[in-house]
């Protein structure tokens, strides 16, 4: 059975697909863009010569990323008339860690942000060498550039990215204060939100003129914590956490009754708490229930 038997082909496709998924979600920081990209390819796929192709994965990874670069391109522009910080779209990886990769790398929430001030290429380059382990070669033949430039490319992004990082702490420490900020945030506690946040600590918030959505970033412990202590007569009234794995880390959901009102993930270094980031677009909140494992029925409790 041939590459041009269309269910051949529809096998072929289906066992690469979490990788494209992967690579483009990392790319775009958007499921939603992620899946449109990765049906466009399957739809050329399918029209595709298919014989003449002589390494199927490496031919479907290679139209994923030129579009996904494509479309970051477009999706920059678009993102000029967004309300307030745009930030990437939660993705549930209860059941995928890697999201489709040998590894977890960057996936969570403060590197996507950090992978935004790349070039497209750039992004893509590193994308494929630290999540996919492609070798220099491979890439510089999907982005039509040469091996020394792509090397160059990858160090180069590399050492932005991993300059303005944080160390990690464990994950059973993150999820701590994850649960232990809440409650601080639920009860408007000064005082104890100022001992979980880092001296240079931000709280950026995504809802596209949402309610409650502050369109600015607030920076520093003496205006974050304040402003953080203003909200539990408002927002938080009816809200209860559930305690998910987003983006490779830990996240909570914030349901109001059946509904998902917010998403909220951290970033955590041994200083305390660097970045809040709350998601409050419907759009991207639609996106991540989207995302979830359809085996997995509602929410955990909380803990």
């Amino acid at each position: 059975m041939g590459l041009n038997d269309l269910d051949e082909a529809a096998r072929v496709f289906t066992q690469v697909r979490p990788r494209l998924f992967g690579i483009v979600y990392r790319m775009l920081g958007s499921a939603a863009e992620a899946e449109d990209v990765v049906q466009d390819v399957w739809v050329r796929w399918q029209t595709y010569d298919r014989e003449t192709v002589d390494n199927p994965g490496a031919f479907l990874a290679t139209t994923a990323t030129r579009l996904a670069i494509n479309q970051l391109r477009s999706a920059r522009v678009r993102r000029e008339a967004y309300v307030g910080p745009w930030l990437p779209e939660p993705v549930d990886t209860g059941a995928d860690p890697y999201l489709g990769a040998e590894t977890g790398d960057l996936l969570e929430t403060a590197v996507l942000v950090l992978l935004e001030k790349l070039t497209p290429n750039e992004r893509a380059a590193l994308v494929l060498r630290e999540a996919f382990d492609y070798s220099y070669g491979e890439i510089a033949s999907i982005l039509r550039s040469n091996e020394p430039a792509v090397r160059q490319m990858v160090s180069r992004a590399r050492k932005r990215v991993t300059g303005e990082r944080r160390a990690p702490v464990p994950v059973d420490a993150h999820r701590e204060l994850l649960a232990t900020f809440i409650t601080a945030a639920r009860t408007g506690d000064v005082a104890r939100l100022e001992k979980l946040l880092a001296a240079g600590v931000s709280t950026i918030t995504d809802g596209n003129g949402a309610r409650y959505a502050a369109r600015k970033v607030v920076t520093g412990v003496a205006k974050v914590a304040p402003f953080l202590a203003a909200f539990p007569d408002k927002w938080w009234v009816g809200v209860e956490p559930r305690f998910v794995t987003v983006n490779g880390g830990p996240g909570a959901a914030l349901m109001r009754g059946d509904e998902l009102a917010g998403f909220l993930t951290m970033e955590v270094s041994a200083d305390g708490i660097e970045q809040l980031f709350w998601i409050l677009s419907a759009e991207k909140l639609a996106g991540y229930l989207v995302s979830r494992d359809p085996e997995i029925d509602g929410f955990p409790e909380p803990r």
